[in-house]
């Protein structure tokens, strides 16, 4: 429902303190002005550079004065009619006693006279005083219908638009952006490569993205061709997201859970995951959602999951979970750490928007029981050390990357990670010494927390998705310490 339709409903029902929470006040104030015009309803508008103004014109008043504003609105009053007074980033006033006992005075007067008054703010920042006598309106992000015609609006020649699936393309690029934005965006692209492409919308939402502190934009070249293994994980999540018939919304994917000692490729595969299918990845970064003030980090964390919702279909990264809601048992903060993570756990298990949830974890018994249940993710999937095939496409993905010499050996890598193996390719090539020589310098994580490991294992037994082949994950009893995993439907992958 658009902002129109939500507003002529609450102001035909009465409600006299309507907010509107809004980042277009300019879009917003248009739009209301057309709806008032349509209903012949009074209208009145005021903000602290042009004071008050009434159909468009300044009245002789203090127009700097927000009381007076407040009051001027009973003035605009008729027997029969309705009134509408709109106060723009009014919530900067609302630290002041004297206009909240007045603005509450107004709102109950309103009532009899038919009065209404109008906030529109970026933020909903309500003192208690009148928290229960407002009600909030969000006004919604263009969505892909109104970015093409702002698109169209922009390209005044033929050649400067694009048409079918690129079209599409830069439609997925220029969701979640404001009006103003997605133009500011259009523009640019007509300048630089004279016609509108996805790759300048995605430069400047990146940008934006940096500007909030809140995501980041992941915007690599790898794909799967680059990420030797998983595959169990890869055909999982590749049939998931490319599905046909997405209308649906119970057939939308959640996500999955990964788990599995450190460098075995769980940040990899996210990052790789997005150009595979064709979405952006965005990476949550918990750490800096923590605000200094009362409610600010929770109120942060609410603002990232809306711009994630906004920029759908997305991949949505929260790397090593377990130490982002670190605190979210009880221990160790004033409650912060666990009213995020219920902020979360909620938006994981209601939000209807198409994105495809991504958390990687190193220890997940650090985190509460209820994360991993079923409906919240689509499955959680265990990444055990490679496997001998795998390790060797993980050398051969290196070895071309880092442009070393096929024919040399390959040294012992018992018990490496694809991490490991990186690493020896890299230090390889940048002492100029052979592979045998650079796995010297590489202490594997299987030795140096080699308890940590096996305890790992045992949990995601019989607990866990293998992400190498289809079935539950196993670990086998075995005193060689070799592991097994057993096949249960190779039909999902």
């Amino acid at each position: 429902m658009e902002l129109t339709e939500h507003l002529a409903e609450y102001v035909r029902a009465c409600f006299t303190a309507i907010w509107i929470e809004t980042h277009e006040q300019h879009e917003a104030t248009a739009a209301i002005a057309q709806l008032c015009q349509r209903e012949r309803w009074q209208l009145a508008t005021w903000n602290i550079d042009r004071g008050l103004r009434v159909g468009g014109s300044p009245v002789d008043q203090s127009g700097s004065d927000p009381l007076a504003a407040i009051r001027s609105v009973n003035s605009l009053a008729t027997p029969d009619g309705t009134a509408l007074l709109v106060l723009e980033n009014f919530h900067r006033f609302l630290s002041s006693a004297e206009i909240v006992q007045s603005l509450s005075q107004q709102i109950l007067a309103g009532k009899q006279n038919r009065t209404i008054v109008v906030i529109l703010a970026p933020v909903v920042q309500l003192p208690v005083e009148l928290e229960k006598l407002f009600v909030v309106i969000e006004h919604e992000l263009p969505d892909r219908e109104q970015l093409a015609e702002i698109a169209r609006g922009i390209a005044t020649e033929t050649s400067e638009l694009p048409n079918g699936h690129e079209l599409e393309i830069v439609l997925d690029a220029a969701v979640g952006l404001t009006r103003l934005e997605a133009e500011n965006a259009f523009s640019l692209s007509l300048v630089r490569q004279g016609r509108i492409t996805s790759e300048t919308v995605w430069e400047l939402k990146s940008g934006m993205l940096k500007k909030s502190g809140l995501l980041e934009l992941h915007r690599g070249r790898e794909d799967f061709s680059s990420l030797g293994g998983l595959a169990s994980l890869k055909g999982f999540c590749k049939r998931a997201l490319l599905q046909p018939n997405r209308g649906n919304p119970h057939k939308r994917p959640k996500g999955v859970l990964l788990l599995s000692p450190p460098g075995c490729g769980k940040s990899q595969f996210c990052k790789s995951l997005g150009n595979e299918v064709g979405r952006p990845v965005l990476i949550l970064d918990v750490g800096s959602l923590m605000g200094s003030l009362v409610g600010q980090s929770e109120e942060r964390t609410r603002q990232a999951l809306k711009i994630v919702d906004a920029m759908a279909p997305c991949v949505a990264m929260i790397d090593e979970v377990e130490k982002a809601f670190a605190g979210a048992n009880g221990n160790g903060d004033s409650g912060v750490a666990q009213r995020m993570f219920g902020t979360f756990l909620s938006w994981l298990n209601d939000h209807e928007s198409d994105v495809f949830v991504v958390c990687t974890s190193n220890d997940i018994s650090r985190l509460p029981p209820e994360f991993g249940r079923s409906e919240r993710f689509d499955g959680i999937f265990f990444l055990d050390l490679p496997t001998r095939e795998e390790k060797d496409a993980i050398w051969a993905i290196y070895r071309e990357r880092f442009e070393i010499d096929r024919t040399q050996r390959i040294p012992d890598d018992t018990n490496w990670t694809g991490a490991e193996i990186k690493a020896c390719c890299r230090l390889s090539a940048l002492l100029d010494v052979p592979l045998s020589q650079a796995s010297q310098n590489v202490v594997p994580v299987a030795v140096t927390a080699a308890e940590n490991i096996e305890r790992l294992r045992a949990w995601a037994s019989g607990r866990c998705v293998s992400a190498q082949q289809p079935g539950i994950y196993q670990v086998s009893t075995s005193k060689s310490g070799s592991r097994r995993k057993v096949n249960r439907d190779s039909s999902m992958n």
